[in-house]
């Protein structure tokens, strides 16, 4: 008897509970080739950026990983204290972050990252936070 009361009540409870909200799914697709990002959110485009990947000497991984963490005033410990704005962190060291380089962006130029825009690395910063890590997906191509 106490088993259907609860089921019972279970029942009820989850009829009048507030939906939760369907995670967002946010998705930064890198070409290294075309030197683009272009963020989807919930399968619909939101934004195509301008991105440098890598340079000669240097390696952007290709693959699929979904964010790690995020540090919003990052410098790299490897390149001098490099900073590294709005980094979204994706594959040990790697992150999509803003650069000040602008007159590179479009081309390759980087130590491995992806770097945007500072405006545009803010709001990928932004959209990861509010999405979960857990629901943000970097996938690099070629």
């Amino acid at each position: 008897m106490k088993t259907i009361f609860a089921a019972a009540t279970a029942s009820l409870l989850l009829q009048f509970s507030p939906v939760a909200a369907e995670a967002a799914t946010l998705i930064a697709n890198i070409s290294i080739g075309k030197q683009t990002m272009t963020v989807t959110e919930n399968g619909f485009v939101k934004y195509r950026w301008k991105v440098s990947t890598a340079r000669n000497g240097y390696v952007t991984p290709t693959g699929s990983w979904s964010a790690k963490w995020l540090s919003r005033d990052h410098r790299s410990r490897k390149y001098d204290n490099a900073p590294m704005p709005y980094a979204v962190f994706f594959n040990g060291g790697y992150a999509v972050h803003a650069t000040f380089d602008l007159k590179r962006l479009g081309r390759p130029a980087s130590h491995g990252c992806v770097r945007l825009h500072p405006d545009n690395a803010a709001e990928f910063f932004s959209l990861a936070r509010q999405a979960g890590l857990a629901n943000t997906r970097v996938v690099i191509t070629r």
